[in-house]
Formats: C-alpha cells, structure tokens, sequence
C-alpha cells in the first residue's frame, strides 16, 4: 500500500511534466487512444468523488456565517471572468466562434478540485477553499449551459438538457456522495478511503487527458499564427485569475489565510471537466483552447505561491503558524 500512496505521490509530483506527456500522446496517436472517449465521464466521475471526499457539510456552516469571501470567489469565477474573457476573445479572435466557445468554456468550468492542494500548501484557509470548490461544482450544471448560451447566443447550438444531465453525473452527484461517504465514516472517507484512490484518481486524469487531446491532433499539427495567439491569451487570462482573486480579497480585507484561498481557488479551474464538455458537445478546435489550460494551472500556481511566500510571508512559516494559532483562538 505505501508503495502504491508513493505511486501517487510521484504523479502529483511530476505532473506539469505527465500533462505535456500525455496530451503529446494524444496528438501524435488519436486512433490509438480512440477506444477511451466513451469511458471518460466514468473516470471524471470518480475523479470528482475522490476529490470531494475531503469535504464535509458541515464546513458549510462557518463558511455561510460569514458568506463574503465565498460570494466573492464565486462571483469572480462564475460572472466576472467569464464575461470578461468573452468580451477580449471575441475581440481578438473575431468571427472565430470554435475558439471563442473554448475560451468561453475554459473560464465557466468549477473551481478545480486541485486548488485545494495548493491552498494547504501555502497555508490558505482550508474550510472556505473547499466551500468555494463544493458549490461551485454543484451549480455548474446550471450554471455552464447558461452562461454559453447567455454570451453566446445563437452562435452555437447547445444541447442544454443534456449538457445539464452530464455535468449532473459528472460532478454533481459524485461531489455530493463524495461529501456524504465522509460525514456516515466520520473522517474515515477523507483519512483512509481518499489515499487510497487518490493515485488511481491521478490515473484516470493522465487518461482523461490522452483521450481528451485527441480531439485537437488535427489544429495542433497544422499550428496557425491563430492558435499561438489563443496559447498566449490562455497564458495571460489564466495568469490573471490569480491577480483577480488577491485584488477582491485586498478590497474586502480578508485575513491572510482566506486572501490565499481567493487567489488560487481564482486561478485555477477544473479544466478537466471543460475538455470533457468541449469533446462531447463541439468540434475539436473548441477544445484546443480549453486544453492549453492544462499546460499553465500547476506551473502558474506554484510560481504565485512562490510570489506569496515573499511578498506576504503566509507560507508554513513560524510566523505564519502564530498567525493561525491567534485566529483561531479569537
């Protein structure tokens, strides 16, 4: 079993590196990986039990009593960014719906489940991370297809019902039992069950991502000066989701720990969920932009909390741990 949890940890460790692995596979050999597409919202739903079965309803309770910083995570993520990338992409990439939709979908997905790693890493406030994690995913059945069809209109067919059923199945109901398994087990789901999945979990995400990449082989091997320009944009919009998160929580005043949980549950996105929405529901340049996502999350993460550790000083730091120990006991 050790060796297995090492398993995972190497995964996790190396996964900047496993992600540009497996999305060269994909491109280079779509036929090849072409027998994984059906079984891909299976391997995202236990993905997203996985993740969820560090959460508990009850942290719902001392998140809602104090709502603001999770409104405000949630109204960056779910309104602000969204309309904004819309407005510059379809600025740039005028007349280029595919790439506006991926781009569109890239930044209306749930917080990533990820997030919360990074969150504890760099010691951010763990309850109001995964709050912000858990309601976003359950309402992005509704609020995806809503969001597509509120920006963009008549411009793309979207089977809204079935997309909902789908992120329903996917996400939804999975983070809800994901939730409930802790809470009947008492801790036992997060502290015994979750490690245990969690490299097979990590395995499915390298698959999901293969068989999700395949979609693109065509616009990743004939490259255009287009597409550069959407890695680019994805780059710099991804970068600023970060930015976004600490602005909102300097403007609230947020203690440390939360205005860390802002900035990264800002910034990164369940980008996996996109590429099974863009695969399953538009053609394969929708999905190149929602993809290129995956190259930049980790790696932009690790250098904000990088930048955190110097510039705010909240890492596990004594000071940081004194920090905690008196709000706590405030």
């Amino acid at each position: 079993m050790d060796a297995w949890k090492r398993l995972g940890g190497f995964i996790g460790a190396n996964m900047p590196v496993i992600v540009i692995g497996c999305v060269t596979a994909g491109v280079l050999f779509p036929h090849g990986l072409a027998w994984l597409k059906p079984l891909v919202p299976a391997l995202f739903a236990f993905m997203t039990f996985q993740g969820s079965l560090s959460n508990t309803l009850g942290q719902l309770g001392g998140v809602l009593r104090h709502p603001a910083p999770l409104l405000a995570i949630l109204g960056v993520t779910l309104v602000a960014m969204p309309a904004l990338a819309f407005l510059l992409s379809n600025a740039i990439f005028a007349g280029n719906t595919d790439i506006v939709t991926g781009i569109l979908i890239e930044y209306s997905v749930p917080i990533g489940i990820v997030s919360f790693m990074w969150v504890g890493m760099f010691s951010g406030d763990t309850a109001l991370g995964l709050t912000a994690i858990l309601v976003s995913t359950l309402v992005s059945p509704i609020t995806i297809p809503l969001t597509l069809k509120l920006l963009m209109g008549a411009s793309i067919d979207v089977d809204a019902p079935a997309m909902m059923l789908d992120m329903t199945l996917m996400i939804a109901v999975p983070a809800l039992a994901g939730m409930v398994v802790n809470d009947l087990t008492k801790g036992w789901g997060c502290n015994v069950l979750s490690p245990v999945a969690s490299p097979l979990s990590k395995m499915f995400l390298m698959l999901i991502i293969a068989s999700n990449s395949t979609a693109m082989s065509e616009y990743v091997l004939h490259m255009t000066w287009t597409r550069l320009g959407v890695v680019l944009f994805v780059l710099l919009f991804t970068l600023s989701g970060f930015a976004w998160g600490a602005l909102t929580a300097r403007i609230l005043h947020v203690s440390a720990p939360a205005a860390a949980t802002m900035s990264f549950d800002c910034g990164l996105r369940n980008i996996s969920s996109g590429v099974v929405i863009a695969a399953r529901y538009f053609p394969g340049e929708v999905v190149f932009p929602v993809m290129c996502g995956t190259l930049f999350q980790q790696l932009l993460a690790s250098l904000v909390g990088r930048a955190m550790m110097r510039t705010v000083g909240r890492c596990d730091t004594p000071r940081g741990r004194e920090e905690r120990r008196d709000e706590r006991l405030d």
